[in-house]
């Protein structure tokens, strides 16, 4: 087993403090959110699509998954390449990207040119999510980075809450190549900061070897787990995709689940046995990142299906409209955002300790599904209280669990590590949504009337009542279901918050900061300036 690493290979330190390393975070944060918002505008936008593009069902959905499918299929494969090619370079070769595939949208004139745009779209977005994150890690000190990462990570809650309010916004006054436009002056003044303030760094040829060998030049792009992680990734997030729409076991989902997880099986045999792996496994072996890996599955597993179930219950249980809905969901995302732009979450952190932290945040995102299960069925009053506390929960949890992510990672793949951060938000995510969608349909269908058996959804099911007796009743079902399967999420996030907690704290009493190749004897440091 090659021999643990010091603290001082596990941990990106800068030389010095860069001097405008708030204004480059407040950047990259606009950046990403920007990305995050394209993942849930275009959901408004659908009636306007389908008049204006003539846009069949099967349109609509590709145009709306173009851009995760891409985005997801690319993560490992984009933070790979912005350690070896320079993370600032891949940060701007991103925000070109995704600024000339948004006009592509806005001026798209049929179906097929807009999702080949948003395809081009998630492309950028891969770039921008690992490269943003990495370059926190670049210009913070161990001393300010856990804020960074916190206001970091809020974006992501403020990009889910703010999407369909910023498209109705946008679709009342405008038309809906608008949705793309205002990326553009994102992307320019974006791109125009990242050129003037963001310090270039990548990593040494020789880090990103195995450590059973060594390299004294430049070292061959692992094609082959590049190809695979895409085949893998994208197979498994298309048939979470197509999953509530075809079902579950239909053949859509059954091939493109298997492709995926064949995919994924194949890319770790070969990254355990190439000499250049793209994601070193062996970071498997190591408690602290499986722990905050589990942890990081989890808190996205709540968070996706929490935001899943939590639509439809404003939606189709307490009678709101699609704009009322999201403003009513806004107080979880303003909860997320006080806290960490406060800096309250990186104050707690050294008096709880990482295992602290995300046993005590995963136990509040907990306990707030809990309390919208179990007091949120018949008015909004309820439903607020478990907000705030799921706010809270995740303010604590996530991006504590960004940063043991990161640094359970040798800082030389710092890309690759905000690849796997944003890889499990896409796989949790997906997760939360097919486990928990799976468990509300169930308990629905074993709840429904006669008269409305076998129904596969609500409106299906309404549709057969005839009666206000039987209306009640199919409501009733569906308000059973929604809340059974929340508590069902609450119960995984707050075991997996135990589990993450449990390996992270054992990991500390060992010393066992990481179990991953130390920098090679005779290499280079980790990161350097680029040349």
């Amino acid at each position: 087993m090659p021999p643990v690493a010091s603290d001082a290979t596990t941990t990106l330190q800068p030389p010095g403090r860069t001097a405008a390393r708030w204004l480059i975070l407040a950047v990259i944060c606009v950046a990403q959110l920007t990305v995050i918002l394209d993942n849930t505008v275009l959901n408004v936008a659908i009636p306007s699509l389908t008049e204006n593009l003539g846009a069949s069902t099967a349109d609509v959905q590709w145009m709306i998954n173009a851009y995760a499918l891409v985005q997801s299929g690319l993560l490992l494969t984009a933070g790979n390449a912005a350690d070896r090619y320079g993370r600032k370079k891949m940060l701007a070769v991103g925000l070109v990207l995704f600024g000339l595939a948004s006009f592509g949208a806005a001026l798209a004139q049929s179906p097929g040119q807009l999702i080949a745009a948003r395809a081009g779209m998630g492309v950028g977005g891969a770039l921008l999510v690992t490269t943003t994150l990495a370059v926190v890690m670049q210009i913070f000190d161990d001393e300010e980075r856990p804020r960074a990462i916190g206001i970091w990570s809020s974006v992501n809650s403020v990009g889910f809450a703010a999407g369909p309010l910023i498209g109705g916004a946008l679709l009342d006054h405008f038309w809906w190549g608008s949705l793309f436009l205002v990326n553009l002056p994102v992307a320019v003044v974006a791109l125009a900061a990242v050129v003037t303030l963001v310090p270039e760094s990548k990593s040494r040829a020789g880090d990103l070897a195995h450590p059973r060998t060594s390299s004294d030049g430049g070292t061959p792009i692992d094609l082959l787990g590049a190809v695979l992680s895409m085949i893998g990734m994208v197979g498994v997030v298309f048939a979470i995709i197509s999953g509530p729409v075809t079902g579950w076991l239909s053949g859509r989902v059954l091939v493109s689940a298997a492709i995926g997880l064949t995919g994924l099986a194949v890319f770790a045999l070969w990254e355990l046995r190439t000499p250049y792996p793209m994601l070193d496994m062996h970071f498997f072996r190591n408690r602290r990142f499986i722990g905050a890996v589990s942890g990081g599955i989890l808190v996205a597993f709540g968070m996706g299906g929490s935001m899943f179930l939590l639509t439809q219950h404003l939606q189709l249980v307490l009678g709101y409209g699609p704009l009322d809905a999201g403003l009513r969901m806004a107080p979880l995302a303003v909860t997320v955002i006080l806290i960490n732009f406060t800096g309250l979450s990186a104050r707690l952190l050294p008096r709880l300790g990482t295992p602290g932290m995300i046993v005590s945040g995963m136990s509040l995102l907990a306990a707030g599904l809990a309390a919208i299960s179990l007091l949120g069925g018949d008015s909004y009053g309820g439903m607020l209280a478990g907000l705030l506390v799921m706010g809270v929960g995740v303010a604590l949890a996530m991006p504590t669990m960004a940063n043991a992510i990161m640094s359970a990672i040798p800082p030389a793949k710092a890309g690759v590590g905000a690849g796997v951060n944003g890889t499990l938000m896409e796989f949790g995510q997906g997760l939360g949504v097919a486990v928990l969608g799976a468990v509300l349909n169930s308990r629905f269908v074993a709840l429904l009337p006669v008269v409305a058996a076998g129904a596969g959804s609500l409106p299906a099911a309404l549709s057969r009542t005839r009666t206000d007796a039987e209306r009640a009743a199919v409501h009733d079902a569906f308000d059973a279901g929604i809340g059974t399967s929340q508590l069902v999420g609450a119960a995984a996030v707050f075991l997996g918050g135990l589990v993450a907690a449990v390996l992270l704290r054992r990991a500390e009493r060992t010393g066992q900061d990481t179990e991953a190749p130390a920098t090679p004897a005779g290499a280079e440091p980790a990161t350097a300036p680029a040349e």
